[in-house]
C-alpha cells in the first residue's frame, strides 16, 4: 500500500506508465509531467492517463507538493525542474526502479524477467496464464499487451490484480536488476546491448542468486554458463539443450505461428502458438516453465498460450493495402533484430526495412554487431532506409550516425540508404513497395513510429 501520493516525473515512458497505472489502482493519489506531454507530442496517452484520475502537469516544478514521493524516469536528468524542486521540499525522490522493486521485493509470490531480448513477451505470456488460470496477477510490463487491451484501455502495459502475486519486466541497462529479489527470477539471454558483456554477466549472476528460482534458457550460452552458479535453484528450458527441464521438439515454423512438442515432468504436450518465430516459441518455454513454478499445470498453461495475442510493436502487422504488409517491430539491438529478419525471411515477400537507431551512443558502442545483424538478415532484394538516429536533446557524440551505419551494411553487400528525414523515407517506400512486399518498421524510444506504419497503410491504400 503507497501511503504519500506519488509524482512521476516522465510519466509517459513506456516503464512509467504502466507503473503509475498500478499504484493508482492501489487507491494512492498520482500526478505527473512528461516533456512529451509538454511539445504536444503522443496526445492520447496522456488523455489515457487523465482518464484514470492522474493529474498531470507541465514538467516545470509547478505539480510538486510537501509530502510527495518524485519517482523519475532515466530520462530526467538531475537539472530538471521536477527534480530540483523536489530537492528543495525535501522530498523523497526514488528512481523508477527503487520504486518498481519495492513493489515487487514486498508481495508474497513475485516473478522478475530479465534479459536482453524476449522479456517483454515473456512477461506479457507468464501474465496472460496466470489471467487465463484465474490468478489475478498484478503485471508491470513494458509493452501493450493485446489480451489486456479494451476500449477504456488502450495502453494495457500495466495489468491490475493480487498485488500479493506481481510479475514484472525487469531492466539491466542501468545496473538497477540487483535491487530485485523475486521468487522466480527468469533470464532469456544475454548480450551486447546497454552495457559491456563482463558488467552484464556480473549484473545477471547477482540476479539470480537473489532469487529462490531460476529459469534460464540453456540454448544461450551465454545463460547456460552462469546455471553453473545456482544449480540448486535452477529450471532451464530450451530446444537444444538436453539438461533442461522444459524441453521443445519438433519445432515447425509457421505463417501465422509456431508448433511445437514440449517434454516436462514426463509428460509431452503439444504447443501452438498464434505469435511467429523460433524467438517466440522460446519464450513460450520459458513462460510455461515459470508459471508451472507457481503451482499452474502445463496443460492449462499450454491451453493459454494458444490465445496469447502477442504484444503492440512486437512483430506487429500494422495493415496490409495494395498488396503490401506493414508491418511494426521494436527490434533496436543485433538480437532482436536478427530474430525479427529470421522470422520473416522464412516467409516470402521482399523486405523494405526503415530502420530508426535508437540514439547517437548504440552506435558508438554496437555499430559493427548491428550492421552485420542487419546485413546478414537481408536478401539481395531487400532494401534498408536509415532516418537519423532518435535524438531527444541533451548531450551527445554524434561520431557515428545513419550514414555510417548505411555504408556499413553497403560494405556487407546490401541495399542501404541514408535518408536524414523520416517524411522522405515515407516517400520513398511508398513509391518503390509492389504487391507481395512487407514494409518493415524497426526502431525503439519512439512513440510515433506506430503512427508512422499506419500513415504507410493508408498512403498504401489509396495509391499513394
Amino acid at each position: 500500500m503507497i501511503d504519500s501520493p506519488v509524482f512521476f516525473s516522465g510519466i509517459g515512458g513506456s516503464g512509467m506508465l504502466p507503473l503509475a497505472s498500478i499504484v493508482r489502482a492501489g487507491g494512492a493519489r498520482v500526478a505527473g509531467s512528461d516533456r512529451s506531454l509538454d511539445a504536444g507530442r503522443t496526445p492520447h496517452k496522456f488523455d489515457y492517463l487523465r482518464s484514470l484520475g492522474i493529474q498531470l502537469f507541465p514538467q516545470d516544478g509547478s505539480g510538486l507538493q510537501k509530502g510527495m514521493t518524485l519517482v523519475t524516469s532515466a530520462a530526467v536528468e538531475p537539472t530538471v525542474p521536477d527534480v530540483v524542486r523536489a530537492h528543495e521540499l525535501g522530498l523523497t525522490h526514488l528512481t523508477r526502479p527503487q520504486f518498481l522493486a519495492q513493489l515487487l521485493n514486498d508481495a508474497q509470490r513475485s516473478v522478475a524477467v530479465g534479459g536482453t531480448s524476449g522479456k517483454s513477451t515473456v512477461t506479457g505470456m507468464i501474465g496472460w496464464i496466470l489471467q487465463a488460470c484465474h490468478r489475478q496477477p498484478t503485471v508491470m510490463n513494458g509493452a501493450v499487451m493485446k489480451n489486456f487491451v479494451t476500449p477504456s484501455a488502450p495502453f494495457a502495459s500495466a495489468l491490475i490484480g493480487d498485488p500479493e502475486l506481481f510479475v514484472s519486466e525487469v531492466d539491466e541497462s542501468d545496473g538497477s536488476i540487483s535491487l530485485y529479489h523475486p521468487e522466480i527470477a527468469v533470464l532469456t539471454n544475454i548480450s551486447l546491448d546497454h552495457k559491456e558483456m563482463d558488467e552484464l554477466r556480473r549484473l545477471f549472476a547477482a540476479f539470480l542468486l537473489q532469487a529462490r528460482k531460476a529459469v534460464l534458457n540453456l540454448d544461450d550460452p551465454e545463460t547456460r554458463a552462469l546455471a553453473e552458479a545456482v544449480p540448486e535453484k535452477l529450471i532451464g528450458y530450451g530446444f537444444d539443450s538436453p539438461g533442461a527441464a522444459f524441453k521443445g521438439k519438433d519445432l515447425q515454423l509457421l505463417p501465422d505461428g509456431v508448433t511445437f512438442a514440449l517434454h516436462a515432468d514426463g509428460e509431452q504436450h503439444e504447443v501452438r502458438l498464434a505469435v511467429p518465430g523460433r524467438h517466440n516459441a522460446s519464450n513460450a518455454l520459458a513462460a510455461i516453465a515459470a508459471t508451472r513454478s507457481l503451482g499452474v499445470r502445463i496443460e492449462d498453461a499450454v491451453a493459454a498460450l494458444a490465445r496469447f495475442e502477442g504484444l503492440k510493436r512486437r512483430l506487429e502487422t500494422v495493415g496490409e493495402a495494395g498488396g503490401v504488409t506493414v508491418i511494426d517491430d521494436f527490434a533496436h539491438n543485433p538480437d532482436k533484430i536478427a530474430a525479427t529478419l529470421a522470422t520473416l525471411r522464412a516467409q516470402p515477400g521482399r523486405l523494405l526495412i526503415m530502420f530508426q537507431p535508437h540514439g547517437y551512443g548504440p552506435l558508438t558502442k554496437m555499430g559493427e554487431p548491428l550492421a552485420e545483424s542487419i546485413a546478414d538478415g537481408m536478401a539481395p532484394d531487400d532494401r534498408l532506409y536509415l532516418p537519423d538516429p532518435v535524438y531527444q536533446g541533451g548531450t551527445v557524440d554524434k561520431v557515428r550516425g545513419s550514414d555510417w551505419l548505411a555504408e556499413q551494411v553497403r560494405e556487407r553487400g546490401k541495399r542501404a540508404e541514408h535518408i536524414a528525414e523520416r517524411p522522405t523515407i515515407g516517400d520513398a517506400l511508398v513509391a518503390e513497395a509492389r504487391p507481395g512486399d512487407r514494409i518493415l518498421i524497426m526502431g525503439a524510444r519512439d512513440d510515433t513510429l506506430i503512427d508512422f506504419a499506419r500513415d504507410l497503410v493508408e498512403r498504401l491504400g489509396v495509391g499513394g
